[in-house]
């Protein structure tokens, strides 16, 4: 994994690679479990069937819906999809009765298409391995800290024993209890409950975890959920900001699964690179070689002009 997260405009645009196999977004999509309906028909056409499945993997690359999602009847965009699916097996259809699949270039044309679903289940199969919600999270607590290296944040607290306590106490501000007033009669923390739980200006990153990856994920004036420290289970609140607040973690979270998706391709295709036989030749070469075997030779020639007369 990358130290400095600063550099993913550059990582991003190396996704190029995952364009090329995925043919779709330059965000991978995350596996998630298999449809509802795995193994059921939305259609049958010629006797050949097109699965529940296929219709959500489409909307999916249309990006009618996020990966994982159903996608049923009850979707507006669900006909609309299923009829474009009917469409292109019946001009599959039509191109096998013509007997377009045997021509030499569409067979190389058909070999290349398998090549690219292959690569593509790779990559799902990467991301589904290891972008996970806890790499995620960890990407992110990274940039929070790179993010806020010069940020000074005015920080309120409440440190309370139980998730329980802290739960209820969420439940009060949510109904609009004053942070500091919650503060005062709640607070296990005695160097700051009288202060209402202030913790004044602060660095986040001179704050031990989680408390700079809760601070980045925080807006201005908003109140975090319930987290818990080793003194115990903390609700916090960010009063101000002196710098501009870093990302949340929804915000970035499309950018961190493409740079991690990004980095574990590039590192399987290192390995394959280096354990595969591959020979590279050059266009103009082969060309030359043709152009010199339909020359005839100087023995050709020469046998040639040496034929008697009758």
């Amino acid at each position: 994994m990358l130290e400095n997260f600063r550099s993913i405009g550059v990582a991003i645009a190396a996704t190029a690679l995952l364009a090329g196999l995925t043919a779709c977004d330059s965000e991978p999509s995350i596996v998630t479990e298999s449809s509802t309906y795995e193994g059921e028909t939305a259609a049958i056409v010629n006797g050949e069937p097109i699965y529940f499945s296929d219709v959500e993997l489409e909307a999916v690359a249309q990006g009618q819906i996020e990966p994982g999602s159903e996608f049923t009847t009850s979707h507006p965009e669900y006909h609309q999809v299923l009829e474009q699916l009917i469409d292109q097996r019946l001009l599959a259809q039509e191109a096998l009765a013509r007997g377009l699949d045997q021509d030499p270039a569409a067979r190389r044309r058909l070999e290349s298409g398998r090549e690219r679903l292959l690569g593509n289940i790779l990559v799902e199969s990467l991301v589904a391995s290891e972008v996970t919600e806890d790499a995620i999270d960890l990407m992110y607590e990274e940039q929070v800290k790179l993010q806020q290296l010069d940020d000074e944040v005015r920080v309120r607290f409440i440190l309370v024993e139980s998730s329980e306590a802290a739960n209820a106490i969420q439940a009060e501000l949510a109904d609009g209890r004053d942070f500091a007033e919650a503060a005062l009669e709640h607070s296990r923390d005695t160097s700051t409950r009288l202060d209402g739980g202030d913790l004044g200006w602060v660095n986040p990153n001179e704050l031990a975890d989680p408390f700079p990856a809760i601070i980045g994920d925080t807006e201005t004036g908003a109140f975090s959920s319930p987290f818990e420290t080793s003194r115990g289970w903390n609700i916090l609140k960010v009063d101000e900001r002196r710098t501009k607040p870093p990302k949340t973690k929804a915000e970035m979270r499309p950018e961190i699964i493409t740079f991690l998706t990004f980095t574990q391709i590039s590192d399987i295709l290192r390995e394959l690179r280096n354990t595969a036989d591959i020979q590279q030749r050059d266009p103009s070469e082969l060309l030359e070689a043709r152009e010199s075997a339909s020359e005839p030779s100087s023995a050709d020639e020469t046998s040639a002009s040496e034929t008697p007369e009758e």
